[in-house]
């Protein structure tokens, strides 16, 4: 028998990553009653991958998002360990921030920032399906069999969807590591006639700090004068930390090409597929087998942990050649992994079925943002969480929906080629979009 939750919201955001908290943040600010359900508390705003923000193209989504009222900017300056503007040399419309965070303060400040909303409601809960009525959704269901009602439902569930991850020959049923999967809600978007695909992304091992020979690689320092990414800041004042370089070479090349028939990439168990833009060590080497090395950045992971991200080797091979080719880089020879590199496939909708104000077009009030509409990157899922809770309290108050033009914003390149193009890889933001 269902559980009717009597206290009833305007708008319901299924998941806390980074579209969920910009959605929730505004619906909530625009003066809707809104409910956040995500399947765990203590990782709203949580940083999967690659805990930095910004960069060429997603930069620019972040100055967007600040300058339309969103979080991020504010996050990303309040959280910040090191600051870098890139691409200095060339055209201020090139130009851009990106900094690197850390983890667990960043998340520790977007969960402050829903609790500190008080049209916010947050529950630990995983949505299983959507209740529909007259083709206008009307609330969720729970795997506890409650029943949430809402006169508007925004869904940002991330790589959870069917989640499965892959080291090697393992495969763990998750969304991420360590969390389970959301299985109920595809088969609802699938009962309700959307299309569905399959989409992959990976992340590297993560390190332990004190086994890295620090004295022998090169140290990349942060900006001098940090610039912040919100325009409400004026000066950065967290203590900010170096990052480090290596590279890969030949040994570690030869031990991954004879290790490919145990990456579930090149043996046809990964199904879904990639972000070109972000490519596992195993495809560069395959891809690019005439390059003697490639670039390695050692990024900590904040202040109070020594756990380092090694950004350029996402990886899915088992986890013992990951300490076979690891170990072949320079400053990591006697390296400790913390945590082994994964890949994780995941269902996605396919994004031309939306409206360019993320609503979709088979239930009425619904709307889709972040990666279930085919993107990969906490700025562009930020930037459709934003997109989509403007509209749905619009469309509660009765307005004329937020469109951005595509000559007003890189959000609205963004949102048009998501709706007008469709998605056959992990869509990411780049300048050249325009």
């Amino acid at each position: 028998m269902a559980i009717t939750y009597l206290k009833k919201h305007q708008v319901i955001v299924i998941g806390a990553g980074h579209a969920g908290c910009e959605a929730a943040l505004a619906s909530a600010r625009m003066g809707c009653k809104t409910l956040v359900l995500t399947a765990n508390i203590d990782t709203v705003g949580l940083m999967s991958c690659n805990p930095s923000i910004g960069g060429v193209g997603k930069g620019h989504l972040v100055k967007e998002i600040d300058a339309l009222g969103g979080e991020m900017g504010k996050a990303a300056d309040a959280t910040a360990i090191q600051f870098r503007r890139l691409n200095t040399r060339k055209g201020a419309a090139v130009q851009a921030t990106r900094v690197q965070a850390d983890r667990q303060a960043y998340k520790t400040y977007m969960r402050r920032a829903l609790e500190a909303e008080k049209n916010i409601d947050i529950k630990q809960r995983m949505v299983e399906g959507f209740l529909v009525e007259g083709g206008k959704v009307a609330g969720v269901k729970t795997n506890l069999g409650e029943h949430f009602f809402a006169e508007a439902v925004i869904v940002t569930p991330g790589t959870f969807p069917n989640g499965l991850i892959h080291i090697g020959p393992t495969q763990i049923s998750a969304g991420r590591a360590g969390e389970a999967p959301a299985l109920g809600i595809s088969d609802s978007f699938d009962s309700l006639g959307f299309k569905i695909g399959r989409l992959k992304t990976g992340t590297p091992p993560r390190l332990d700090g004190r086994t890295i020979k620090w004295d022998i690689l090169e140290l990349q320092p942060g900006d001098p004068r940090p610039k912040p990414f919100s325009f409400s800041n004026y000066r950065i004042e967290r203590e900010q930390l170096p990052c480090y370089i290596t590279y890969t070479n030949e040994r570690s090349h030869q031990v991954i090409k004879n290790n490919l028939h145990k990456s579930p990439l090149y043996s046809g168990v990964i199904k879904g597929v990639g972000p070109r833009y972000c490519p596992s060590i195993e495809d560069k080497v395959v891809k690019f087998p005439d390059k003697e090395r490639h670039q390695i950045f050692l990024e900590p992971e904040g202040t109070g942990t020594y756990e380092i991200y090694p950004n350029g080797i996402s990886t899915s091979l088992p986890l013992d050649v990951q300490y076979e080719f690891v170990r072949t880089i320079k400053g990591l020879e006697d390296v400790e992994i913390m945590r082994p590199g994964y890949a994780v496939e995941y269902d996605f909708s396919d994004p031309t079925q939306l409206k360019p104000t993320l609503e979709t077009k088979i239930v009425e009030n619904l709307f889709f943002a972040g990666q279930i509409n085919g993107t990969t990157g906490y700025e562009e899922a930020a930037s459709q969480g934003l997109v989509a809770g403007i509209n749905a309290a619009l469309r509660l108050r009765g307005g004329a929906p937020f469109i951005l033009d595509r000559s007003e914003a890189y959000i609205g390149i963004l949102i048009d080629d998501l709706v007008t193009k469709g998605v056959d890889e992990p869509y990411r933001m780049f300048t050249s979009r325009a």
